[in-house]
Order: structure tokens, then C-alpha cells, then sequence
């Protein structure tokens, strides 16, 4: 037996350390079960967003086709024609191009857009108290 004897290195762990051990080994999994979880749940309410927003604008853009259709097809009954109706709403989307082209800055839109999103990261954040 001398100094640096290696019979029995288990002297150094209690019942204590081993227990702490345990603990502390629990703690990190279940710290990194929770963070999994939370990214899951980000990345599913993300998918979810993103789906019914597209399903909207999808909706949303038949609609607007059709009501335009529409519009010209009347305009073409009660002009008595077969094409005017349809130049006549083709010339009103003309008209709000070169309406936004000319005289509708960014900044306009950048203002709306932060007025819209403004803080919504730390309003959807739950952990803040």
C-alpha cells in the first residue's frame, strides 16, 4: 500500500455525491427534454401559420380573380361588347400600377409593417413574467 494506491478509488463517492450526481444528471435531461419540446412546438405552431396563411391567400386570390371576371363580364353585358369590360378593369389595375409606381413611397409600407409586428417576438414569448 503506498501512496497512490488504487485498490478501492470508490472511497471518494458517497451515498451524498452519488445522489447529487443523480440529481443533477435528471435535471439536464429533463432541461434538455423541455427545450425539444419547446423548439417542437415553435416549429409546429410555425407550420400551422404558415399553412393556414397560404390557404387564405389562396382563397383569398380566387376571389379576388373571380370578382374581377365578374366585374368585367358585367361591364361587358350592360356596354353591349365583348372585350370592353374586360380593357376597362385592366386599365383600372394599369392605373393603380402607375399609381404606386410614381407616387407611393416604401416608407409608407415600412411604417404599416412596423406598426403591425411591432414587439409580437416578446408578445408570443411565454416565459416572460
Amino acid at each position: 500500500m503506498g501512496l497512490f494506491s488504487t485498490e478501492d478509488d470508490d472511497t471518494t463517492k458517497t451515498p451524498r455525491t452519488d445522489n447529487l450526481m443523480g440529481n443533477l444528471m435528471g435535471y439536464l435531461d429533463t432541461r434538455i427534454d423541455l427545450v425539444r419540446l419547446e423548439a417542437q412546438e415553435k416549429v409546429k405552431h410555425a407550420f400551422v401559420g404558415t399553412m393556414h396563411g397560404v390557404a387564405m391567400a389562396t382563397i383569398g386570390l380566387m376571389f379576388f380573380v373571380f370578382l374581377n371576371l365578374f366585374i368585367a363580364l358585367l361591364l361587358n353585358d350592360v356596354l353591349d361588347s365583348s372585350y370592353w369590360g374586360f380593357g376597362i378593369v385592366a386599365g383600372f389595375y394599369l392605373l393603380l400600377l402607375i399609381i404606386f409606381v410614381v407616387g407611393v413611397d416604401k416608407k409608407m409600407f415600412q411604417g404599416v409593417a412596423d406598426k403591425l409586428l411591432d414587439n409580437t417576438i416578446y408578445k408570443s414569448d411565454k416565459r416572460q413574467a
